[in-house]
């Protein structure tokens, strides 16, 4: 007799429930060791990723009016740019927001060396960080190059695990559920990189503006960061909301199957709008600014699927009256 707990594979042969564990066993094996060689290669990109991912601490002014600048320059370090007004500087160059840079610098007179104080022409705003990052202990340059590279090698290794999972899935699908679950992959795909691009390019630098707003209101100084922790920060906000962005399909996936309709979404607006802050605080960070950056889109694209559910039932009855007729 055959044993209870066997099933039949695609060839036709028969696998047992151990047969199955052990697929999934190399499954996951393959996929960790797709993810440690990229997390080792990423290792060695971790300067060029830790500039990618300041790069939005260089846009956070990017729906201020523009205001003048000046930045102080001693040999190679830089102090600035910072904010100033007229009042402040009277001899500024004129224009709505010159960036004005003085070089400190020596020059002899006699037999004595005297400070020079040169100002270079005005130029547009500079592309420099305005928030400086900070490492505070000898181990924590490593674990911010870890963690950056963890994120990265997650991203890289996506097509790989992905593969090595869906191998192990597919074979218990038969052809139209497998064209059915690609359909979906690949809108499920292109949400996860709508959601990343959209936070790394738009929501991104206006939650770290309203950071720096929400501590100068407070009357805390915020030029200087901790670097390991504005990268577990932008790594898990950017990550989060692409995750989130994922809420969309699962509501429209149990509109397919007929566990929800149009009216019954319409009717649990308020619901989702609390779900969406709490999706803000699990897959971010607890605090009030993210949370707010991330339930807006959410509640946004709830309101679509609302929209496309209403289209494929009014869809459905207009073909269900065609065959009527």
């Amino acid at each position: 007799m055959p044993e209870a707990n066997a099933e039949i594979d695609d060839g036709g042969h028969r696998k047992s429930f151990w047969g199955h564990l052990a697929d999934l066993r190399t499954a996951l094996v393959r996929s960790g060791i797709a993810i440690c060689v990229a997390l080792v290669a990423c290792l060695f990109l971790s300067p060029w990723l830790v500039k990618v991912l300041e790069e939005p601490l260089r846009h956070i002014h990017m729906f201020e009016k523009p205001k003048p600048t000046v930045t102080l320059e001693i040999g190679s370090a830089k102090l600035g740019p910072y904010e100033v007004t007229r009042e402040q500087f009277p001899g500024l160059p004129p224009g709505d927001a010159p960036n004005v840079v003085f070089r400190v610098g020596t020059a002899p007179m006699g037999k004595e060396q005297v400070m020079t104080l040169t100002m270079e022409p005005p130029s547009a705003r500079p592309d420099t960080v305005e928030i400086k990052l900070h490492n505070f202990s000898p181990a924590e340059a490593f674990m911010v190059a870890f963690h950056v590279a963890l994120f990265a090698a997650l991203a890289i290794a996506s097509p790989f695990w992905i593969y090595f999972i869906g191998g192990f899935i597919l074979p218990a699908l038969n052809l139209r559920e497998r064209s059915v679950i690609f359909s979906w992959l690949s809108w499920s795909v292109a949400l996860f990189l709508a959601g990343v691009l959209a936070t790394y390019f738009l929501l991104l630098p206006v939650a770290l503006r309203a950071s720096v707003q929400y501590s100068e209101l407070l009357g805390f100084s915020a030029q200087d960061w901790r670097a390991e922790e504005y990268i577990n920060f932008t790594c898990k906000f950017i990550f989060g909301m692409g995750l989130g962005f994922q809420f969309p399909l699962v509501v429209l996936f149990l509109v397919k199957i007929g566990v929800l309709t149009h009216e019954q979404l319409a009717q649990y607006r308020r619901h989702v709008a609390v779900l969406s802050l709490i999706l803000g605080a699990v897959l971010t960070t607890p605090e009030v600014v993210t949370q707010v950056a991330m339930a807006v889109p959410l509640y946004l694209l709830y309101e679509a699927c609302i929209w496309i559910a209403w289209y494929w039932e009014r869809k459905k009855r207009k073909a269900e009256a065609d065959l009527s007729s």
